[in-house]
């Protein structure tokens, strides 16, 4: 089994008591705030009965002890709740057993729950809690599974969702973390520089403003507990007995912040927070070898109920006071947002056409760069790599720049946000550290771009997290290059479905009216899913066609009033107005003649090329793809080669992962190259040594031909002769992406 840290099984264990509980719990008759409340106060105690916090199996002999009948149960647990939240001074009347308990504070304990009858199962399955090393949970996955057992469509399936604490290092270690253990074994032999170090441990603040759980948080604390340890070891004789541990272990939860806009996972930030603290308290106890724990709660770290997007981060923490900012905000994309998040977008893009083509993550970004404006703050979010494609890339990245000198200062391309856990979301991420460029030299700093395993020390990093130069790829109304066609949608129907025939349908009407397949009024259809996977399918294309050809046909006449009635109660007036011709497809860009290169609108990313192509005129194109009529050999050898899918990969927005090919960012916007006859001729040839090899597998989907596990050897052959044919084409031979990027990026901002 996979693991996340050294103990998801420990963490699965106690979701699964913890699951049974709640269970128990709601059958009782708590619900809601109420039931959250008492889950949490049970974890942490489990948590303290295994930590030292109580002695050692307190709780398991208090609960033993206990009266079997019902009633007595859930007194007993109250009155525990009860005391811990009391000073020692201030318990009389609770029983000795139970003063003996230590008092918590953090208001962990505070206020009343509601008293409902408890069943003796309660009581066993407290008692079994014991079999759990609770002291082991890691508090960074915790949190977010702990949330699931409160949602009973995913209790059985906990586990499901959490972040990996190594995906986090991926985002703390660039932002701060390598240089402070960098500068740490460059002055550990100093101890008047080590003394300074440790200061500045101190008084480091990270603030997460969609913290969730809080895993981002905790992480980040860990990791800086585990710096100062080693401060600390190198700093003192570790084979001394110190009288004070607390005296040295001075990084403290009170230098985290967070905003979280659900109540709850607020409430378990703070609380993981806290267990986290316990456990890095004991990791130095083991250290200095002797218990430390810093109980009574009187630290915390600050962790804020609101919407971050509306609210003043300054309220949370000054910015002249904070150094970091970190996070995961939640991923909804710009078509899929409720009233309020677009409301949210509105007001954080305020006075910006951009607002509307936003996707939710973006406003963290502009609310990030808004507030760390002229700080030496540094930020760092997860995000998807939709910010960094489409128009997005430019709409996001120039608004950063020109408003708040915004510049990217690391970043991880396209990679999986991989939760290591059954049922896992795959999302595809990427890592942006960022900062206002200018409060400093920025320009001669070195930045780190990360790709799979590689790290590259690069000079700029772009919005499209390319090692090049900032350029803003808007979207254009036709080719920037003159001597290209013009790229359009196919026709669209807006028909309801009645104008569509399935080939069976086509099959029957042409047989038993064999005057609609002589007029040419049944066509083959063809959109990306068709071409790609060579499915057939067709249409009534009655443009042109004498009415006398089927106004006798009834099972046309019906299907031509279908549309009829499907427009005529349209929302759109547009739509209404075409009810005067419901024979014919609501927008018509078909040619009429020649042949035409069909282009998918979506691809996988996991093929090397789009499947491109061409159809004849006859052949309708769906508005699911696009077509450039006129198209010659050498503009499809073009489209098909390596140097136009790097261009693809670097500016193409996507649909989840796969690539959402559009004229208007893609097409218009590549630098095609000025083709001398010499250079033309060679595409052309290797252009038609695809579409030969090609045509010998023209039974086969193209979805198999062009899967790159799949693609006959040939075929990717002749499809690396004609990479090379449209490199030499620019002048140049380039052996990597990376150059052909770099290098199309640079002509781009030249035309």
């Amino acid at each position: 089994m996979k693991t996340a840290g050294k103990n998801i099984d420990i963490n699965l264990q106690a979701m699964g008591k913890m699951s049974e509980i709640c269970d128990v719990l709601e059958r009782s008759g708590y619900q809601g705030r109420d039931l959250e409340t008492y889950l949490v106060r049970l974890l942490f105690c489990f948590f303290a009965d295994d930590t030292g916090i109580f002695c050692k199996g307190q709780l398991y002999d208090y609960i033993l002890h206990t009266n079997h009948s019902d009633g007595v149960l859930t007194d007993t647990i109250m009155k525990l709740f009860a005391v811990l939240d009391r000073r020692k001074d201030d318990r009389e009347g609770f029983s000795e057993e139970l003063a003996e308990f230590p008092y918590i504070n953090g208001r962990m304990f505070a206020g009343e729950l509601p008293v409902h009858p408890l069943a003796d199962s309660v009581r066993n399955l407290l008692l079994s809690s014991q079999e759990i090393a609770w002291g082991r949970l890691s508090p960074a996955i915790f949190g977010a599974m702990f949330q699931e057992i409160m949602n009973q469509k995913t209790r059985r399936e906990w586990g499901t969702y959490y972040t990996s604490e190594e995906n986090i290092r991926k985002l703390i270690r660039p932002l701060f973390l390598d240089n402070l253990w960098a500068e740490f074994h460059s002055i550990k032999h100093s101890r008047h520089k080590l003394l300074a170090f440790h200061e500045k441990l101190t008084e480091l603040r990270f603030l997460d403003p969609a913290c969730g759980c809080g895993n981002f948080l905790i992480v980040t604390y860990q990791e800086l507990r585990r710096l100062e340890l080693e401060v600390i070891r190198n700093l003192y004789d570790m084979n001394q007995r110190v009288l004070d541990v607390g005296m040295y272990c001075r990084v403290q939860v009170s230098q985290f912040y967070g905003i979280e806009y659900e109540p709850f996972q607020a409430h378990i930030a703070k609380v993981c927070m806290w267990l986290a603290d316990h456990q890095l308290n004991m990791e130095a106890a083991d250290a200095f070898g002797m218990y430390y724990a810093r109980i009574p709660l009187v630290q915390s770290a600050s962790i804020v109920e609101g919407n971050a997007l509306s609210m003043d981060w300054n309220e949370v923490v000054v910015a002249g006071q904070l150094n970091y900012i970190i996070g995961n905000p939640p991923f909804v994309g710009a078509r899929l947002m409720n009233e309020g998040q677009k409301q949210d977008i509105r007001n954080v893009f305020r006075g910006s056409s951009a607002a509307g083509n936003m996707d939710y993550v973006t406003a963290w970004y502009r609310k990030a760069a808004s507030y760390m404006a002229e700080t030496q703050i540094r930020a760092a979010f997860v995000s998807t790599n939709s910010i960094c494609q489409g128009e997005q890339a430019a709409m996001l990245w120039k608004s950063l720049k020109f408003n708040y000198h915004t510049g990217i200062d690391f970043a991880y391309r396209s990679f999986v946000w991989n939760n290591e856990a059954r049922g896992q979301a795959k999302v595809h991420c990427v890592i942006i550290g960022f900062s206002d460029w200018s409060v400093r030299d920025a320009d001669s700093e070195k930045k780190s771009l990360f790709d799979g395993d590689e790290e590259w020390k690069v000079s700029h990093i772009n919005g499209y997290l390319i090692a090049a130069p900032d350029v803003y790829v808007q979207p254009r109304r036709s080719p920037v290059s003159e001597w290209v066609p013009a790229m359009t949608f196919g026709s669209m129907a807006n028909d309801g479905g009645n104008l569509i025939l399935q080939p069976e349908e086509a099959d029957f009407l042409m047989m038993k009216y064999p005057q609609l397949k002589e007029e040419g009024a049944i066509r083959p259809f063809i959109g990306s899913e068709e071409y790609i996977n060579r499915k057939q399918r067709y249409c009534l294309w009655l443009l042109g066609i004498r009415p006398e050809v089927y106004e006798n046909i009834p099972e046309i006449q019906r299907r031509i009033q279908a549309v009829k009635s499907f427009r005529e109660y349209s929302p759109r007036a547009a739509t209404r107005k075409l009810a005067k011709f419901p024979e014919i497809f609501g927008e018509i860009r078909q040619p009429e003649q020649g042949k035409y290169i069909l282009v998918p609108r979506v691809s996988s990313w996991r093929r090397s090329y789009i499947p491109m192509g061409f159809l004849p005129a006859e052949t309708i194109a769906s508005d699911a793809a696009q077509m450039v009529p006129q198209a010659t050999e050498e503009l499809f050898g073009i489209l098909t080669s390596a140097m136009h899918m790097a261009w693809v990969r670097a500016v193409a927005g996507r649909l989840k992962s796969d690539y959402r090919y559009s004229s208007s960012i893609v097409y218009n916007n590549f630098p095609f190259p000025d083709l001398d006859r010499e250079s033309a001729d060679d595409i052309h040839e290797k252009a038609a040594r695809v579409l030969a090899i090609r045509e010998q597998y023209a039974e086969v989907p193209l979805a198999w031909l062009y899967d790159d596990t799949s693609m006959p050897s040939a075929l990717k052959n002749a499809h690396r002769e004609l990479d090379l044919a449209v490199d030499r084409s620019y002048g140049y031979e380039f052996d990597t992406e990376k150059e052909r990027v770099i290098f199309l990026m640079d002509l781009y901002s030249k035309l």
